[in-house]
């Protein structure tokens, strides 16, 4: 269930902006469908924002499967689905990630495992985690 839900996610996030050499923030491509999130500082922690992209086998431009029903004409470009995180520079955790194409929060945690790489892990619970292999954009 949970890799199904992250690769969801993955098709969903689009990200763009400047990215630092240094930590976590910048724009990330995700593994699939050519997604970017975007990772900006968010006062002691991070947050990180769709910039575009696509939802399943279509472009998809608004929130709608939220389960609150009043969000789901929300537009997906810079929806933030990353916060809550604490450490750093190069490790968070501690925080979550929204999924847009179920409409679910999970626990997640973020981990710079090389100057391009980025690891984000999302857990349905404590032992039922996926981790996925984010790429700096350059």
């Amino acid at each position: 269930m949970i890799k199904a839900t992250l690769k969801a996610l993955t098709a969903s996030l689009a990200l763009a902006g400047v990215a630092s050499a240094s930590d976590v923030t910048g724009v990330w491509r995700t593994t699939e469908r050519g997604g970017r999130i975007e990772i900006n500082p968010c006062g002691n922690s991070i947050c990180g924002k769709i910039v575009g992209g696509t939802v399943g086998a279509g472009e998809v431009t608004t929130d709608a499967k939220n389960k609150d029903a009043a969000l789901r004409n929300r537009p997906l470009n810079g929806l933030v689905i990353m916060k809550g995180f604490s450490g750093g520079p190069n490790e968070w955790t501690g925080g979550t990630i929204y999924n847009p194409n179920d409409g679910g929060t999970y626990k997640a945690s973020v981990k710079l495992a090389a100057e391009d790489t980025l690891q984000v892990k999302g857990c349905v619970a404590a032992m039922i985690c996926q981790t996925q292999t984010w790429k700096r954009l350059k």
